[in-house]
């Protein structure tokens, strides 16, 4: 690390949180000045239409330790860890809410768990939280699905509160609803030390929650491209060629059958049902034709992959 690498970047995404961000800002400052450390402060500011980026102008003008990014519309939570991942410089680089649900003073044993004990990534777990039934119960449902996708055991997939290695921040890609996946995208990447510790969670002091009830469709549908990605994003072929090969080889295999079976009862003269007057011979049919076009989709997605630009982007640890 060079000399101007600050030990700790702390992301920030915000939403019209004007109210929180002078006194998260000072918090901040304390434990860091507290433990000696060297920071800096990146708010991503998510089109907000409140005066939150006056106040994230008016905090930088006090403390060069703050850092600025304003996007013109609000393009969601994941974009803006993104653009915040992609500006950060520190050596750990922890993630918070803008809302003071996650309490900075968590933020020293995260940077030693990442620096002292190995870890790569060391998720939050909001063991006690202040949230409505209506919120924990689907939460812990969804955490319980992802626990069992993904193989990594961590009991709160979405808690914001994280620390990363700078490595794993720049490896990772995250889009959509993703971020409630980094540990999953990182593991994937080929980071695989994942810690997780218990965290205090704070009832929310100013505004309200900006997540509704859809975040919850939207994680799921996000859980399963995450684990299609992960297996099959590189050769499709393996996934849509394998299924329409037993497709169609079930599909062929019935009409066959089918037909001799008629073909056997016509040579002994014994009763026969006609091959077409049976439903189970169009469900054959229909099972080839789909087996043909899963194969040929998966033929395409290899076609597509091979010239695309990134195929051969492999994650380098390290150079001699």
């Amino acid at each position: 690390m060079s000399e101007n690498t600050p030990n700790i970047s702390v992301v920030v995404p915000l939403y019209n949180e004007e109210e929180s961000l002078p006194e998260l800002t000072a918090w901040i400052g304390r434990v860091m000045e507290a433990h000696r450390f060297t920071y800096e402060v990146i708010f991503v500011d998510d089109g907000s239409r409140d005066a939150s980026w006056q106040r994230v102008c008016d905090l930088q003008k006090e403390n060069p330790c703050i850092r600025g990014i304003r996007f013109r519309r609000n393009y969601g939570k994941s974009a803006a860890l993104y653009c915040g991942f992609e500006a950060a410089r520190g050596e750990v680089v922890v993630t918070m809410d803008a809302d003071l649900q996650d309490s900075p003073d968590e933020i020293p044993e995260l940077y030693r768990m990442i620096t002292e004990e190995g870890y790569d990534l060391v998720s939050g777990w909001k063991k006690k939280r202040h949230d409505p039934l209506g919120k924990t119960l689907p939460s812990r449902f969804f955490n319980a699905t992802a626990r069992l996708a993904s193989g990594i055991r961590l009991h709160d997939f979405n808690c914001g509160l994280k620390a990363y290695r700078l490595k794993v921040v720049k490896s990772v890609e995250v889009y959509g609803e993703m971020h409630r996946y980094i540990p999953i995208l990182a593991k994937w990447a080929g980071f695989r030390k994942i810690g997780e510790k218990v965290v205090h969670h704070r009832a929310r002091k100013y505004g309200v929650s900006k997540f509704g009830w859809e975040r919850m469709i939207k994680g799921y549908l996000d859980l399963i491209t995450v684990m299609f990605m992960s297996r099959f994003g590189k050769s499709p072929m393996y996934f849509f060629g394998g299924l329409g090969t037993l497709m169609f080889l079930v599909g062929g295999g019935t009409a066959i059958y089918l037909i001799a079976e008629k073909l056997y009862k016509q040579t002994h003269a014994l009763p026969l049902r006609g091959v077409t007057d049976q439903p189970l011979f169009y469900i054959a049919m229909a099972a080839v034709v789909i087996g043909v076009q899963l194969f040929l989709a998966g033929f395409l997605g290899e076609l597509i992959g091979r010239n695309s630009g990134d195929r051969n982007r492999y994650l380098i640890d390290e150079r001699l």
